[in-house]
């Protein structure tokens, strides 16, 4: 057995190793759900009734709710407890999932897409939390295998959507989606071994605010993942989308594209923390970033099925690399005390800003180019290579 297999054997075994789990597939149910939109979204936007930007601000509206709840969450997830913010997270997603499956119109669609956000808000902060109460000394390589999992929701959402879509009407893919983040649900319950806690909450935002804000390696931190964020969302939610109707590619080549992507992830990303707890986060960070930039440059200048999913994998690799990175390095930084408001805090900014990358591509898609919108994308992720590069 490698090294690199039984330093996540031992890390999975034993009470942690299995809380660890449970949150993680918790988080691999969230986002495949979520996710699973893009590789359907020609099929969706045709019979719900969508234009371009009409899906870029549903999508916007899923993030942005979810950008707006971390702060809260993780400050709720310090005073109350990890418990409460996880399994009502999932129930909510699950209520929310429900609605979008069932939407016949845009209006509904988008209040379905607005309850997901609110409930997928209120789980991952909680969930690093409590990754990095159990986890202190390996804090990186738990990271990066929980954030792995959001990876692997992706790569399953891709293959649900293929199934489904050779089947079934696009709607069915989320039975399986509500089931699992109902099941994931009732194990935290019964494994988690805090008590719910209900009441009132002092969030703290002035005191908050003044300790993110200033900081100076904070603040420019945050322009960073900011940056990323909205790059990752934009890529993540419109990818098939431009490969298929941007640079007329098969629709194999869309989907296997979109399931690169996050297959890609699930193997860099514990390679990326773990890596991450034996040299500077502050060197590591940039330098993966930077390589994603390149790469999308590739991709848009790609004429060949083999050459675009080549430059994808690259990108693949240096946008996934970065979150446990830069998570693990702003969890170092924070207050104990604090730590899951704190992060909270950074994670709606970013999340929210980037939540925006949607619009945008839709509706420079829209206006002028697919092409030009994700020429914009790797040119903002080049500066958050240089922002990171540069922050002392």
């Amino acid at each position: 057995m490698s090294d690199a297999a039984s330093e996540n054997e031992s890390l999975l075994s034993g009470y942690e190793g299995r809380l660890l789990v449970a949150v993680s597939i918790g988080w691999l149910a969230i986002q495949g759900g979520r996710l699973v939109l893009s590789p359907m979204l020609p099929e969706i936007k045709a019979d719900v009734g969508m234009s371009d930007t009409q899906a870029g601000i549903a999508f916007t509206v899923i993030w942005g709710l979810y950008a707006l709840l971390q702060y809260p969450s993780g400050r709720l997830s310090d005073v109350l407890s990890r418990k409460l913010l996880l399994v009502a997270g999932l129930g909510l997603v699950s209520v929310g999932f429900v609605v979008l499956g069932s939407a016949g119109g845009y209006p509904v669609f988008l209040g379905g897409a607005a309850v997901i956000g609110v409930g997928a808000g209120l789980y991952p902060t909680a969930a690093r939390a409590l990754v990095s109460d159990l986890f202190v000394e390996r804090r990186g390589q738990a990271f990066g295998l929980h954030t792995a999992s959001g990876d692997l929701g992706g790569v399953s959402a891709a293959g649900l959507a293929a199934v489904v879509l050779a089947v079934a009407a696009w709607r069915v893919v989320y039975v399986p989606v509500v089931l699992a983040v109902l099941a994931v649900a009732v194990v935290l319950h019964v494994w988690v071994r805090e008590e719910y806690a209900v009441g009132r909450a002092d969030l703290a935002v002035r005191a908050t605010v003044q300790r993110l804000v200033g900081t100076p390696t904070v603040r420019r931190l945050l322009v960073a993942y900011a940056l990323y964020a909205f790059v990752w969302q934009a890529a993540t939610g419109f990818l098939p989308t431009y490969l298929e109707q941007g640079k007329h590619l098969p629709s194999w080549v869309a989907t296997a594209s979109f399931a690169l992507l996050f297959g890609v992830g699930v193997l860099v990303k514990p390679v990326a923390g773990s890596v991450s707890d034996r040299i500077p986060r502050e060197v590591l960070a940039p330098a993966v970033s930077g390589v994603g930039a390149v790469a999308l440059v590739a991709v848009v200048l790609a004429d060949s099925n083999v050459t675009v999913l080549a430059a994808t994998t690259v990108f693949a690799a240096g946008l996934m690399a970065f979150p446990p990175v830069m998570q693990a390095y702003l969890m170092d930084t924070f207050p104990a005390a604090s730590a899951g408001g704190d992060l909270g805090a950074t994670r709606s900014v970013y999340i929210g800003l980037g939540s925006l990358g949607t619009t945008y591509v839709g509706a420079v898609a829209d206006l002028v180019s697919y092409r030009l919108a994700f020429l914009g994308l790797a040119a903002m992720l080049a500066v958050s290579a240089v922002t990171v590069a540069t922050t002392r």
